[in-house]
């Protein structure tokens, strides 16, 4: 035998026996207060939830419009290429929105 397997078979050892306690730990757990903890959670991630909703309208509204002036500046300096952005930030603006919703 060699001394790598030695060492690995103590460590199975030590580790199967050290685990035996943990387990037996695992009965005296009091689950009697879980239905209500289980509600505050629903509560608390449907509200972080709905403020995540809420920036991501918001950075919408702040990308159609910096988007929207430089349109503008694009069409008075005579640049091609404007169609092109204009469906370019209404697809950005619908995947923000239609990923809130999802």
């Amino acid at each position: 035998m060699r001394h790598t397997d030695f060492v690995r078979a103590a460590l199975t050892v030590i580790l199967a026996a050290c685990c035996q306690p943990a387990f037996a730990k695992c009965g005296g757990v009091d689950y009697s207060w879980g239905a209500d903890g289980l509600a505050k959670a629903h509560d608390f991630v449907i509200t972080i939830l709905l403020y995540v909703v809420y920036v991501c309208y918001a950075v919408a509204g702040i990308v159609s419009v910096i988007a929207s002036l430089q349109i503008y500046f694009k069409i008075n300096a005579g640049e091609e290429g404007w169609k092109k952005e204009i469906m370019m930030v209404v697809g950005a603006i619908l995947f923000i929105i239609g990923a809130t919703v999802v």
